[in-house]
Formats: structure tokens, C-alpha cells, sequence
């Protein structure tokens, strides 16, 4: 290694940090380069690809742990108190024994953080000696090295199933078409496949790829935690820019599928990669308990301050009240004491040290303990448990238990958190015509049955597979189908075993379609000719290709490799249709069932149809004249499967599936289509504009392989799309397509209040002299680093205008089970609902009432204004009257039910400064509020302004990656293990399988929580206040000299080990209430809401109650041996003896609920004390001179007054309390009292008894005023007949 100076170095690192710092790195291939010296290498400035996650080192690991443990106050207090112990002026024990309490606690944590610490190293080191495979110059072939060598500007090859070390971009795969899979479950969760394509212009498809021909100069920006976005370009050696973005870069982490191997170039390694970039570690939220606790401390700490003030002033006092020097005051050298003032200041400081215990220095350690028995229980119960996605709830932030029992407002999604998630094609409209797809619903119908354990038993009915109605079902063998049908139900756990690819459940991949635009298709594609142009063929195709769907891999292989003629494909394919039956004879079969009478129910429909297969092919001959031509798939399409990324995509590419238009193939260049004729077309992909949150759209650019047309489609929100065809209702269009729009406007309305997802599609063909000038901006903006985002997307706004509209979609997203029941009891819990979704305010609203966030009788405020001016004067006139109502005399019994309905762009204003505190005061008066059409980062503003302006505590609940804001927003983050990934659950504080199980994890588990740990905080601080306070009334008995008269040890072990069981326990295992009653009366949650039972005033009372119990368990004794002889210890040893009772039995009146580990655990503590003291005693002769401990119990142990003075003392100190329980619970029992005596009684009675008690609570105390039932609105209806309760609009 060759020497440097210092300056060299120094200037090395200079030059490193700025090259760092840039806002644009330029990174150059390593290989021209290999075997030089580090000094002349390009890229040596930027960081290495080891990792490193650990905090310490073996050698600085005793400071820098000791370091951040004094980062807390209580471990620098107690410290400072015992470093002042070995001041000899003010010191009060040993010092060597005073270091023993803080010296454990720091020394257990630093055990713990040592564990910790080792564990990540080991995890480190294996994943930096990871293999991978590194090109080398020299040995012209990638060799075999290890992920710490790899470095910026390397070439890296990344095999099938393998990790990706760095982040890469890429230049060749084994794919022709220059295309990878990646699984990004390492990041986000989710498990579907990602297509990553390499640097179109760079990218080899050879299979001679020779990373040494790499000639460019790769500009990319600065290193970011941002995972969907990257701006790169790659200057090539004549000055050509090309540019690359997210979709060209392997991010550290993912795992390569179905590629056989992929070849990058090193843009960020190590600490830089944008996985570790976002690997910020667990996020330290402070519970609102914790919170209150650090006041409390601080109480206590002035509370502590004034008896040692009392302390210093009484020994000043009592030192110049006598006469002289005292023989058992020991005087300097000189033969003089202290003056009574600087004794007095001494004193302070001693008393201090005596009464440090005031600080309860065990209380946080057992408040982690504590919480750590709370999450073993809420991981473990198995109401929280999902079958059928065999998931179980999970605690992500370990000190936030309590806060589940406090919360006021909840923001919840909608799609995925309210609803299934599960997209089902419902309806469609195709040029302003509908079709309805009513043999479809009635499949749906058979799907919805209940499949209840009841019906098996007392029904005994036999149950189809409900699997069995879809397209596929139509080509099975007729003499197989009643066996098919026959089979039995497979559990949950079976059928999600068995369906590994997202949104593939039969639920949403089988669609049986609509008669009569079966009809008008089989028509068309019988006329020939011009049916390319169709524009119900472009429908079928828009919702085929504009997608980013990824077919399976194994098929789309297949497709490339069969080298079958056309020809021959149809041969085979008209060979197999011999044995197909039509879809013609299902859908009659449907007729005739609903012809047949009105009071068959559909399972017997189902059973006719799998037990009567025959009846179902009578007239079947007769199939051509109504068939649409669609041969029985062939053995390949029967596997195809489709990665999508979304339900609302896989719905639309199985709908069009159902119609015969089946998407087979999908590569960065191309995209193909079988059709129902058989035929396959090929488009050649020009461009993808993605979809993002501000277009609300995504469009795909294609060559029509027919036509040879340039073709864009686009898809998007119905109010985006409509926007770009002219507003409103594309005034400026021609007759017929102003009515096509006008009719599709109507029906997007009625399919959003009957609560579907709306969708428009569209098509425009591009011409060639406008896609040429097109390509050039598109490809500017692409290479462009500044403003990168800002121009792409004015790329495709440019592109996206003139559209003429083909059709729109309904889409359905069912309610998730006992999704009524839990917003229902919620809201009966005293905590508000709010809905934050990206939908159509129809749709929310549809989805509020079907859910019961809205009643029928609530008045509906429906805000969306175009303009500030209209909202502010919207806002101003509700509120007043909302005032009028309330201050109305004629209104003291009544409570108006109001929801709000507001959309993102009136959100945007009713949030900006002027109006916030306005919009504020009238959605806490509402109980629930709907925001529509709002984005991700809306959510989170909401989120934070409530939880800011109102002071309350809130819970955000989702389950995609656009509710991660909202998630991180909230004092919880809940997420919900959907189909969308786990970017949610990821960054949530608990996940849970399902939205119904929020019921139980708040109502229940959120109350035991938080009673059980604010119980025990406010026990520990009784406990602490009681035992100390013993050593101060002593004081005034020996001139205020912290003298004790209880040895130290006994001191130490009264809080190690006396007394530091029983208490924990009673934060992990006490009940008040049954989980049955909580559940059953959900209004009992409200006792935790706001102050709740941890509060200033209960603080002090215990405090007070402290006070009087110390001066009991301390004056009785002193009453009982006041002139005797006893010495110090055998008066200290009743006092603490009677202390140990009492606080024992303290808790004893507090626990609720006594289990055999409650008797074990309180009787093992007096055991424990009689055992330890009594050997102490024993062996203790000459512990603490010139006082002797030996046999003092034993000696106290045999006297009867001993016995009568601790039960006498212990029965006084206690029974003000139990006198006050009794009084309270007897004369103004609060509900949670009432609660416990019903859940003493039998099951039948209690739920008798629940029903009548709720009813008394609620019946007369809210007088509402029923406004009229909204009808459904239906496709007959005109869209502006459609009603729901009063509204507000402009």
C-alpha cells in the first residue's frame, strides 16, 4: 500500500464529500480501470456496497451504551444521586451499596442493547458476504465475488431467483425483448411481478453481451429514498442523450423471476441504495400515557424537593435549638460543627439521596414488561386470526398499547379496507348503450350464499361447487359436469392455498357475458371486413391492453417457442370446438330457470342445473346462429394467469377474457390479443403513459397490426376523462357522439350510486406527422433531469386531448364481512368515522349507507364547490345553522345527526388557513364525514389537521401503499393485509387480516391496555410515595438527620424484589370486564376516551392516600412502642413489615379479576420477605456497624405484639379506601362497576340484561327527527331524479 500525507487524504475526502453532495453524479465503467491503484479509479469517491447496521464496536461499546442510556433523565438522576453519595458532608448510606440499584438497571439494558447489537451484526456480515457474480477484464468472463465487493460503475449479472446486491441499471437480460421480472416483496410486500425493460437504445438482447464495449457516461441524480422514481441518462460517445427512468433500474433487494439472467450497471451502492435509503429502523412513537406519566415524574420531583427543603429547614432549626455539642454529634478537628445554615444546605442534598425512591427507578422497566405480556396476548388471540389468508394480527410499535384504548377519531379507507378489494365486473356501457349482465349477477347471487355450519346441519341440503358458472364451465364434458358440480365445498385455507396469483379468485376471474352484446359481437365478427374498426371491438381491446397486466411467464414462452402456423391453430382449434357446448345453452338454461316460478330459490337453480345436465343442451343444435365462434380454449390458454397490480386491471383483462378477447402476450415492445375468432393480433407498443394521482388516468400507445394506424387508449376516472372530451357532456362534439357522452355521463351516475367503481375508455388515432413531433417532446422530457416529472406529464396531457369515447365500466367492490357490525359498534363506542377515498362521492355515499356510516334519518351536508367563495359561504351558513339549532331551547333533548360528504377539490379549500378552523368546528358536530376523490397526500393533511386542531387522539386504517401518509400521520397506523401489497401493513403500527377485527383490537384489547397499564402506573407511584414517606416522618423524631431506621439492604430489596412482581402482573393480566361485555356494550370504551381513569385528580388522591396510610403504618407502631426499650431496627423492622401488608393488599382491592397465578405471585412476595429478611438477619451480624440486624425478625416473629401491631396498622391504613369502593360502587356505581356485577351473571340473563340496560341508556335521551328513506337509484331513473337526504352542492 502506497503511503500518503495527510493532505492528501484530507484533500481526497474533500473531493469525495463534494462529488457526494452533487445534485447530478457522472459515473464512468470501471473496467478500463481494473488493477489501478484506488487513487486513480473514477467512481472511488462514492461509497462501498457493505452494510453497516450496527450501533457499536467491541471496544467503544461500554461508553457509547452508557452514552445513550444517559440520553434518559431518570438514568442521569439516579446516577447524579448516587455519585453525590460518595460526597462525605452529605452522604446517607454507603456509597458502595448505593450504586447497586442504578448499576443493575444500567447494567440489564446494556445486556439487552448487546444482544440486539450482535444479532445485527451477524445479520450483516452474511449479507455482505452474499455471492455474486462481478465482470473482470482479466479473466474476460463475470467472476465469483462476494455483494462488500461490489463497487459504483461495476457490472453485475443477476441469475433467475437471485437477489439483486445493488442498484442496477439495465443493460441486457436474457429476454429477446430486453425485458426482467422482478418481486419487490423485500420493499413493499408485494408479491406480483414487475416488468423492468433495459435502456432502450443500450440494451443487448446478444447473448454475447460484452460489458467492455460500455463506452458511455452514465448522469444520474442524487441518491433518494424514493422508490417509484429515478432520473438517469447515459451520454453515449456521440453526445447522444438517452434517457431512463424507474423502469430500467433493479433495485437492491428485489429478486429476479422468470429471467434467466440480467446484466446492470452499478448506480448506488451500500447505505446509498434506495432500499437502505428507506431502512430508516423502527419509528419511537410516545404513547399519550407515557406523555402524562413525565408530568407526573415531574410532580413527584417537586413533590420530592419540598420534603427535602423540610427536611434542610428543620435540621437548621433543630441545631440551633440546642444548647450545645450534642456527644453523639461528632465535631471537625477544631472542635466545631457546621453553622445551622450550611448544615442545613448539606442536609438538603442528603435528604436527596434518602428520598430518592420518591422517583420510582423500576417503573419504566416495568412498564416495558408490561406492555411486552400485552402484545403476547393480542398476538395470541384467536378472534384476531383470518382463516382464510392464515394471517394473524401483528404488533409493529411495542410502547403504543395503551393508546388503542384512548382513540376518538378513526380515518378509514375505502377500497381494500371497508370492502374486499375483490373486483367483480358488474356492468358496462358501450356507446351509450348498457348492458346490464344480469346472468352474471345471478351468478354472483349463488356466490353470495351463506356458507354457515347451520345450513349443513339443519339443512342438509346439497351444495354445488360454487365455482362452477363461468366461461370455462361451458366447454366441459357434459357427463362430467354433475360431478363437478356435486363436489363439496373446499375449506377457506384450501381454496387461498391453491390461488397463489393475486386477484385470482373465482369471485373475479369469472364473468359470464352479457346475451345481447354477445349477440352484437358474434355479429360483428361474422360481418368481416371492417370489424377491426369497430367500436365494440375497441372496447374489448382497450380493456385487454390498456393495462399493465403481466402474463405468466411459462405462457408467454410457450406463445414465443410453438412456432404453430395460423393455419394450423385454427385447424386444431376447430377440431376441438366438435366437442365444445355454446355459452348459448347456458344462458338459456338461465331463462328457463327464471321463467319457471318465482319462489324456487337460487340454490335449487344451481342443483337443477348440475343434476340436469341434459335439459341444459336441449336445443343446442342450433348453436352457429347465435355463437360468437369461440373454439374451447386450447390446453395453453387454460393456464394463462395475470400478474396485475392491481383488482381493478385484472378485472377488466377477465372480463375481456369472457368475451373472447384474450390477452396472451405482453413485452415492452408489443402486446397480443387473441380474439374470439382465434386469430391473434399483434400491436406494436409505442408508449406507455403510466397512471398517476393528478391525471387520474393511464393511456397505451399502439400500432394497429390491421390497420396500421396509430392508436391511443386511455383509461381513467370518468371526470378526467370527460374533461378531455369537452365540458359538459362534450358540448362541442357532433350530434351523436354529444349523445353517446350525455347517455354514458348517465350511467356512470347510476352505476356510482349503486355503489360500482366507474371507469371511461377511450380511443384516438394518432397520425404520423403528429406522433413524430410528439415522440421528440416525449423523448426531451424523458433525458431532461430538471423538471423531469413537470415534463412528462405535460408530454402526456399534450397527447391525451380529443378522445372519443368508447364505453364505461362498473366494477364492484363488496363489503368485507361484519363490516356493518364493527362501524356500528365503533360509533357506539364514542369514536367518529371518517372515510378518505379516492372515489366518486355517489359511490362513498352508496358504500355509507349500505355500511351504516350514514343512516337514513342523518342529514347529508354534501360539499363540492368549484370556487373558494361558494365554499366559504357554504361552511359560514351550516355552521350557523348548526348554532341556531343547538342554542334553540325547543332542542335541549334532541341531537341533530349531520354527516358531511365533501370532495377533494372543496377539501383542498375548507384546509387552507383562512377557513381550517371553520371546517373544523363543523365536522366535529358531524358524526361521520366522507371525503371523495381525495389523494394521498390529502389524506395525511386531513389526518394531521384534525389530530392538531381538536387535540384528539386518531387511528388511520388502510390497506394500499397511497394510505401510507395517512398511516404515518395518526398517533396509530393500522394496516390491513389486503391484495394490494404490504406497503401498508409496513409502515403501520399493528396490522390486522381483517377490518372487522379493529372491533375487538380497540373496544376490548385497546380497554384492557390502557386500564390496565394506567392502573399501574398510578399504583406505582401510591407504592413509591407510601414507602418513602416512612423515612421522612422519622425524620422528625431524630433532629432531621436522614437516619433510618431500616436497614439499606432491606430498602434495596422492598423494590427489586418485594414489591415489583405483584404489580406487573397486574398490568399484564387484570380484566375489569369480560371481552363478552365490552363487546356486547360497546359504549364502555368511552371510560378510556379523553382524560379518562388516568388523570391529575386520581394522581393526587393516590398520593394523598399514600400520605395517610405512611402515617398509619408509622405512628401505630410509634404509639405502640413509644418508651420502651427497643432498639432502631426492631422498631423499623414492624414499620416496613406493616408496609409490605398494606401495599399488597392495596393492590388487592384494585385487581378485578383473581386468578390462581394472582394468588401465587401475591403470596409468593410475603413469602419471599419473610425468607430473605429472616436470612439476612441470621447472617448479618456485622453488616452495617455499629448497628447489628442479626435476629432481629426472629426475635419480632416471637412476640404477639408484633402480630397485632401489623394486622392493627394494615386494617386502619386500609379501610378508608375500602370504605370509599364501597360507597362509590353502592351508592354511584360508574358503568364500568354496573358492567361487572352483569358479567357475574349466566349468559342468557346478561344478554337480556345488556339489552334492556342499552336501551335505558340511549332510549331517552336522543330524540331524532326521521327524514324521508332514500330510494335507489336505478338505470330507469333519470340521473338527476336519483335523491339522497337533503344536500348542499354548487
Amino acid at each position: 500500500m502506497t503511503w500518503r500525507s495527510p493532505v492528501e487524504v484530507l484533500r481526497d475526502a474533500l473531493r469525495g464529500r463534494r462529488a457526494r453532495e452533487k445534485e447530478l453524479r457522472s459515473l464512468a465503467s470501471n473496467l478500463p480501470y481494473e488493477g489501478m491503484p484506488r487513487s486513480k479509479q473514477p467512481n472511488r469517491h462514492f461509497e462501498g456496497n457493505a452494510i453497516k447496521t450496527t450501533k457499536y464496536s467491541p471496544l467503544l461499546f461500554l461508553p457509547m451504551n452508557l452514552f445513550e442510556q444517559f440520553h434518559r433523565m431518570a438514568n442521569i438522576y439516579f446516577v447524579g444521586l448516587a455519585v453525590l453519595n460518595f460526597i462525605p458532608v452529605v452522604n446517607a448510606f454507603q456509597p458502595e451499596i448505593a450504586l447497586i440499584p442504578i448499576c443493575v438497571m444500567l447494567g440489564l439494558t446494556a445486556l439487552k442493547d448487546g444482544w440486539e447489537d450482535f444479532r445485527r451484526y451477524q445479520s450483516d456480515k452474511k449479507l455482505n458476504n452474499t455471492p455474486c457474480l462481478i465482470y473482470s477484464r482479466r479473466a474476460k468472463q463475470f467472476a465469483r465475488k462476494r455483494w462488500k465487493d461490489v463497487r459504483v460503475g461495476d457490472f453485475v449479472e443477476v441469475a433467475c431467483n437471485e437477489i439483486v446486491p445493488a442498484d442496477l441499471l439495465l443493460l441486457h437480460t436474457s429476454d429477446p425483448k430486453g425485458v426482467c421480472y422482478v418481486e419487490t416483496s423485500n420493499l413493499d410486500g408485494e408479491t406480483n411481478l414487475k416488468q423492468r425493460r433495459g435502456l432502450v437504445g443500450l440494451c443487448v438482447t446478444d447473448p454475447d453481451f460484452d460489458p467492455v464495449s460500455f463506452s458511455g457516461i452514465v448522469v444520474c441524480e442524487r441518491p433518494n429514498n424514493n422508490l417509484n422514481h429515478f432520473k438517469c441518462y447515459v451520454e453515449k460517445a456521440d453526445k447522444e442523450k438517452v434517457g431512463a427512468g424507474i423502469e430500467s433500474l433493479l433495485l437492491r433487494g428485489c429478486t429476479v423471476r422468470n429471467t434467466e439472467h440480467a446484466v446492470g450497471f452499478v448506480v448506488y451502492t451500500g447505505h446509498e441504495t434506495k432500499s437502505m435509503l428507506n431502512n430508516s429502523g423502527p419509528r419511537y412513537k410516545r404513547s399519550k400515557l407515557e406523555r402524562k406519566l413525565n408530568i407526573d415524574v415531574i410532580y413527584c420531583v417537586i413533590l420530592l424537593f419540598a420534603m427535602c427543603l423540610v427536611g434542610a429547614v428543620g435540621h437548621s432549626l433543630w441545631l440551633q435549638a440546642l444548647p450545645g455539642v450534642p456527644p453523639y454529634l461528632v465535631p471537625y478537628s477544631n472542635g466545631q460543627l457546621d453553622p445551622p445554615s450550611l448544615a442545613g444546605f448539606y442536609m438538603f442534598f442528603t435528604m436527596i439521596i434518602l428520598l430518592q425512591i420518591m422517583i420510582p427507578i423500576s417503573l419504566y422497566l416495568s412498564i416495558e414488561l408490561v406492555k411486552i405480556g400485552q402484545i403476547f396476548f393480542i398476538t395470541n388471540d384467536a378472534d384476531l386470526y383470518d382463516e382464510e389468508s392464515d394471517t394473524h394480527v401483528q404488533c409493529k410499535s411495542l410502547n403504543i398499547t395503551e393508546d388503542l384504548g384512548q382513540i376518538q377519531y378513526i380515518f378509514s379507507d375505502k377500497t381494500g379496507t371497508l370492502t374486499e378489494n375483490k373486483m367483480v365486473f358488474r356492468r358496462c356501457s358501450i356507446m351509450g348503450t348498457e348492458y346490464p349482465h344480469k346472468e352474471n349477477a345471478i351468478r354472483l347471487t349463488v356466490l353470495e350464499e351463506p356458507e354457515s355450519d347451520e345450513e349443513v346441519i339443519f339443512d342438509q341440503q346439497p351444495q354445488p361447487q360454487k365455482t362452477g358458472w363461468s366461461l370455462d364451465s361451458a366447454g366441459a364434458d357434459p357427463e362430467e359436469r354433475p360431478r363437478n358440480c356435486g363436489r363439496g365445498r373446499r375449506s377457506k385455507v384450501a381454496e387461498s392455498a391453491q390461488s397463489e396469483v393475486a386477484f385470482s379468485s373465482p369471485l373475479e376471474t369469472e364473468v359470464i357475458p352479457d346475451r345481447k352484446l354477445l349477440q352484437w359481437i358474434s355479429g360483428t365478427e361474422r360481418g368481416g371486413g371492417s370489424h377491426h374498426t369497430d367500436p365494440y371491438l375497441d372496447f374489448f381491446l382497450a380493456l385487454a391492453i390498456c393495462n399493465t397486466v403481466v402474463v405468466s411467464m411459462a405462457t408467454a414462452e410457450q406463445e414465443r417457442v410453438s412456432g404453430l402456423s395460423r393455419s394450423h391453430q385454427t385447424e386444431s382449434q376447430e377440431d376441438a370446438s366438435k366437442n365444445s357446448v355454446s355459452l348459448r345453452h347456458i344462458f338459456t338454461s338461465w331463462k328457463q330457470v327464471q321463467r319457471s316460478t318465482s319462489i324456487i330459490s337460487t340454490d335449487s337453480v344451481v342443483e337443477e342445473k348440475c343434476f340436469n345436465p341434459k335439459a341444459g343442451i336441449e336445443g343446442s343444435g342450433n348453436i352457429q346462429a347465435c355463437s360468437l365462434h369461440i373454439p374451447t380454449r386450447s390446453p395453453s390458454l387454460d393456464e394463462v394467469s395475470y400478474e396485475a397490480e392491481s383488482p381493478d386491471e385484472a378485472a377488466l383483462v377477465y372480463a375481456a377474457r369472457a368475451y373472447g378477447f384474450t390477452l396472451v402476450g405482453r413485452s415492452p415492445d408489443s402486446v397480443t390479443v387473441r380474439l374470439p375468432s382465434g386469430e391473434n393480433l399483434v400491436f406494436e407498443v409505442l408508449d406507455t403513459l403510466a397512471f398517476d394521482y393528478t391525471r387520474k388516468r393511464m393511456s397505451i400507445l399502439v400500432r394497429h397490426p390491421v390497420t396500421g394506424e396509430c392508436v391511443l387508449y386511455t383509461k381513467g376516472a370518468d371526470y378526467a376523462i370527460m374533461e378531455l372530451l369537452g365540458a359538459p357532456y362534450a358540448e362541442h362534439l357532433s350530434g351523436s357522439q354529444k349523445n353517446v357522452a350525455a347517455d354514458t355521463q348517465h350511467h356512470l351516475d347510476c352505476y356510482a350510486k349503486e355503489g360500482l367503481r366507474t371507469l371511461c375508455f377511450t380511443k384516438k388515432v394518432v397520425t404520423e406527422a403528429a406522433l413524430k413531433r410528439w415522440s421528440e417532446s416525449r423523448r426531451e422530457a424523458l433525458a431532461a433531469m430538471e423538471n423531469r416529472e413537470e415534463l412528462v406529464m405535460e408530454s402526456a396531457a399534450e397527447l391525451e386531448t380529443d378522445l372519443n369515447l368508447l364505453g364505461a365500466t362498473g366494477i364492484e367492490d363488496r363489503l368485507q364481512e361484519s363490516v356493518l357490525d364493527t362501524i356500528v359498534a365503533l360509533r357506539e363506542a364514542g369514536i367518529q368515522l371518517w372515510v378518505l377515498t379516492g372515489d366518486k362521492a355517489e359511490t362513498a355515499v352508496n358504500i355509507g349507507y349500505a355500511c351504516r356510516l350514514l343512516e337514513e334519518d342523518d342529514l347529508v351536508i354534501n360539499m363540492s364547490c368549484r370556487s373558494k367563495i361558494t365554499c366559504t359561504s357554504i361552511l359560514d351558513c351550516t355552521l350557523e345553522e348548526v348554532r341556531r339549532y343547538s342554542a334553540d331551547p325547543r332542542n335541549v333533548d334532541t341531537t341533530q345527526d349531520i354527516s358531511l360528504v365533501i370532495d377533494g377539490r372543496t377539501l383542498t379549500m375548507a384546509l387552507a388557513p383562512d377557513l381550517q378552523d371553520r371546517f373544523m368546528e363543523l365536522a366535529k358536530r358531524c358524526r361521520s364525514v366522507l371525503c371523495c376523490r381525495v389523494t394521498p397526500l390529502q389524506k395525511s393533511r386531513v389526518v394531521k389537521v384534525v389530530r392538531e386542531k381538536l387535540k384528539v387522539m386518531t387511528l388511520a386504517v388502510g390497506d394500499g401503499a397511497n394510505d401510507v401518509n395517512m398511516i404515518r400521520a395518526a398517533d396509530i397506523g393500522v394496516g390491513i393485509s389486503g391484495q394490494e401489497g404490504m406497503q401498508a401493513v409496513m409502515a403501520s403500527d399493528f396490522a390486522i387480516p381483517r377490518f372487522k377485527h379493529l372491533r375487538k383490537l380497540l373496544l376490548v384489547h385497546g380497554h384492557w391496555c390502557y386500564s390496565r397499564l394506567a392502573s399501574m402506573i398510578i399504583y406505582f407511584f401510591y407504592k413509591n410515595v407510601a414507602n418513602v414517606n416512612l423515612l421522612f416522618w422519622y425524620q422528625f423524631f431524630c433532629g432531621f438527620s436522614a437516619s433510618t431506621m431500616i436497614d439499606y439492604w432491606l430498602l434495596i430489596f422492598f423494590n427489586l424484589f418485594f414489591t415489583s412482581a405483584p404489580p406487573i402482573l397486574f398490568g399484564i393480566m387484570d380484566s375489569d370486564l369480560s371481552a363478552e361485555m365490552l363487546l356486547g356494550v360497546p359504549e364502555l370504551y368511552r371510560t378510556g376516551q379523553g382524560s379518562g381513569q388516568y388523570n391529575l385528580r386520581i394522581f393526587w388522591l393516590s398520593v394523598l392516600d399514600a400520605f395517610y396510610q405512611s402515617l398509619v403504618a408509622f405512628f401505630i407502631p410509634y404509639l405502640v412502642y413509644q418508651d420502651s426499650d427497643v432498639d432502631i431496627w426492631t422498631f423499623g423492622t414492624p414499620l416496613i413489615t406493616i408496609s409490605l401488608f398494606t401495599i399488597l393488599l392495596h393492590l388487592s382491592i384494585e385487581i378485578k379479576s383473581w386468578t390462581v397465578v394472582h394468588w401465587v405471585i401475591m403470596l409468593g412476595s410475603v413469602a419471599v420477605y419473610f425468607i430473605v429478611t429472616l436470612a439476612y438477619n441470621a447472617i448479618c451480624v456485622t453488616c452495617t456497624p455499629p448497628s447489628n440486624p442479626y435476629w432481629v425478625l426472629q426475635r419480632q416473629m416471637a412476640d404477639p405484639m408484633f402480630y397485632l401491631v401489623c394486622i392493627l396498622a394494615t386494617v386502619v391504613a386500609l379501610l378508608p379506601r375500602y370504605i370509599f369502593h364501597v360507597l362509590k360502587n353502592s351508592i354511584a356505581p360508574s358503568p364500568i362497576v354496573q358492567a361487572r356485577h352483569l358479567d357475574r351473571l349466566e349468559p342468557y340473563t346478561r344478554s337480556q340484561w345488556i339489552k334492556e340496560w342499552r336501551s335505558l341508556r340511549g332510549g331517552g335521551t336522543v330524540k331524532r327527527s326521521r327524514l324521508s328513506t332514500p330510494p335507489s337509484p336505478t338505470l330507469d331513473t333519470p340521473a338527476d331524479a336519483a335523491y339522497f337526504p337533503p344536500t348542499v352542492s354548487r
